[in-house]
C-alpha cells in the first residue's frame, strides 16, 4: 500500500541520506547539461545534413519509448541504489571513452547517435530507481519539499551553470565537454554508492512471474486509480503542448518577434529563472490549496501564458510569459511526482513511474511534429496557441481527480486521509 502521510509538510534533512542523493542528481543534471549543448554542435562540425543531426536530440525521446516500461520493472526487482551508482558508473565509462574518441579525431554521426541511444537507455533504469528509492530516504512529509529541492537543484545546475560553462570548456578542446560529464558521473556514483540504505524488503514473486506481467501489473495500477490515470493523461497531454511549443520557440522569437538569438537567450533565461522561483515558492501554494488542486491551478495559469506568448507581439510579454510559465511549470512536475509517489504502492512504484513517464514522454514528438505544421500553415506564433488548447484538455481531464472516490486535499497536505491504491 501507499505510504500515509499523517504529519505536517516539512523539509527533508541534508543529512544523511537525501544529501548525497541530492548531490549526485546535481552533479548529473550539470554534466548532462554539458553534453546535451555540445552534442548537438559537435554534429554540426561532423555533417550539414539536417535530418543527421535531428537524430541525435530523437534519440534523447526514442529509448524511453521503447525501454521505458522495462526500466521501471526493473527497478522494481533489484536493488535501486545498487543500480543507481552501477548506472551511473556505465555513463560515466561511456562518455569517457566517447571524450577519447572525440580528442584522437574518431568522432562521427553514428558514434554520436549511438551515445545518446545507450545513455538514454540507462537513464529509464535511473529515473525510475530514483523515484522508487527517494520515498525510503524521507519522511512521507518531507516528501512534497524533496522532490522540489531536486528539481530546483537540476534546473540551478542544468540552466543557469552547465550550458553556459559549454563555451567556456570548447575553448579547450571538443572533448572537454563529454570529459566533465564523465567526471560528473563517477562522482555521482561514488556519492550513491556510500548511500547506507537496507536493500528493499519485497515479497517473493509469485511462480511464473515474467517481466511482461510486471509491467502488466504496473499498468493496471495506474489505470484503475484514478487519481494517477487523471494526472497522467493530463501530463501527457501537456507534454503534446509543450513539444509543439518547443521545438517552434525559436522561430518565435526569433522570426514572429524578430527579436534575434539575444531575445531567445531572455526568454530561455525567463523561463530557468521562473523555474527556480517554482520550487521556492510551490510549497506555499500546496499549503494553501493541497497538492491536486495545486496542480491544477498551476496548469490552469500555464494557458494564460500560452496565450500571451501567442498573441501579445513583444518580447518583454513573452519574457514575462514564459517566467510564470516556468514558475508553474515546476508547481506541476514537483507535485504530479509527489502524488504519484504518494499513491503506489511501494512494490509497484518503478513500474507505475515508468508508465507514467513513457506515456507522458509519448506526447512531446507528436506535439513537435503539430507544432511544425501549425506553424508552417498558420503563422510563427500559432504553436504557442495550439499549446494553450492542449493545456485546456490537460485542465479538463484534471476536473474528474477531485470528484467521487479520490481523497480529499487537507488545508495543509493532501495526504492526511489514506491513499489507496485501486
Amino acid at each position: 500500500m501507499a505510504t500515509v502521510d499523517t504529519g505536517e509538510p516539512r523539509a527533508p534533512a541534508w543529512r544523511g541520506g537525501f544529501g548525497r542523493l541530492w548531490s549526485a542528481a546535481v552533479l548529473s543534471s550539470f554534466g548532462d547539461a554539458l553534453r546535451t549543448a555540445a552534442l548537438p554542435l559537435l554534429a554540426a562540425t561532423l555533417t550539414d545534413r539536417p535530418l543527421l543531426i535531428a537524430a541525435v536530440t530523437a534519440c534523447g525521446y526514442l529509448p524511453w519509448l521503447v525501454f521505458g516500461l522495462l526500466g521501471g520493472a526493473v527497478a522494481d526487482r533489484v536493488d535501486q541504489r545498487r543500480a543507481m551508482w552501477t548506472v551511473d558508473a556505465l555513463r560515466g565509462l561511456l562518455v569517457a571513452a566517447f571524450a577519447a574518441a572525440v580528442a584522437l579525431g574518431h568522432a562521427s554521426v553514428t558514434l554520436l547517435i549511438a551515445l545518446a541511444f545507450a545513455l538514454t537507455t540507462l537513464q529509464t533504469l535511473f529515473d525510475n530507481a530514483v523515484t522508487a528509492l527517494l520515498p525510503s530516504l524521507v519522511g512521507p512529509a518531507e516528501l512534497g519539499a524533496a522532490n522540489a529541492r531536486l528539481m530546483t537543484g537540476q534546473r540551478v545546475a542544468g540552466g543557469l551553470l552547465g550550458a553556459p560553462a559549454v563555451p567556456l570548456l570548447l575553448m579547450a578542446g571538443a572533448a572537454m565537454p563529454f570529459a566533465a560529464d564523465a567526471v560528473t558521473f563517477l562522482a555521482a556514483a561514488a556519492l550513491l554508492a556510500s548511500l547506507r540504505t537496507a536493500p528493499p524488503e519485497r515479497a517473493p514473486r509469485p511462480a511464473g512471474s515474467t517481466l511482461r506481467r510486471e509491467i502488466a501489473e504496473g499498468l493496471r495500477t495506474l489505470w484503475h486509480d484514478r487519481a494517477l490515470r487523471g494526472l497522467c493523461a493530463a501530463t501527457a497531454l501537456c507534454n503534446i503542448g509543450m513539444g509543439a511549443l518547443i521545438a517552434t520557440l525559436v522561430l518565435l522569437v526569433t522570426g514572429w518577434l524578430d527579436a534575434g538569438t539575444t531575445g531567445y537567450a531572455v526568454a530561455m533565461t525567463a523561463y530557468t529563472v521562473g523555474s527556480l522561483v517554482g520550487g521556492l515558492v510551490g510549497g506555499a501554494l500546496v499549503a494553501r490549496v493541497g497538492r491536486v488542486r495545486a496542480v491544477l491551478c498551476a496548469g490552469t495559469v500555464q494557458i494564460g501564458a500560452l496565450l500571451v506568448m501567442g498573441s501579445v507581439r513583444h518580447v518583454v510579454a513573452l519574457a514575462g510569459a514564459l517566467a510564470v510559465f516556468g514558475v508553474m511549470g515546476m508547481v506541476w512536475n514537483v507535485n504530479t511526482t509527489t502524488l504519484m509517489q504518494q499513491r503506489s504502492p511501494a512494490d509497484l512504484l518503478g513500474r507505475v513511474s515508468s508508465a507514467f513517464r513513457t506515456l507522458g514522454v509519448a506526447g512531446a514528438p507528436l506535439g513537435a511534429l503539430l507544432g511544425g505544421a501549425a506553424a508552417t500553415a498558420w503563422g510563427l506564433n500559432s504553436p504557442a496557441l495550439l499549446a494553450a488548447a492542449f493545456f485546456v484538455l490537460s485542465v479538463a481531464a484534471l476536473i474528474p481527480v477531485r470528484k467521487g472516490d479520490v481523497f480529499d486535499v487537507a488545508p495543509h497536505d493532501d495526504s492526511t486521509t489514506t491513499p489507496v491504491a485501486r
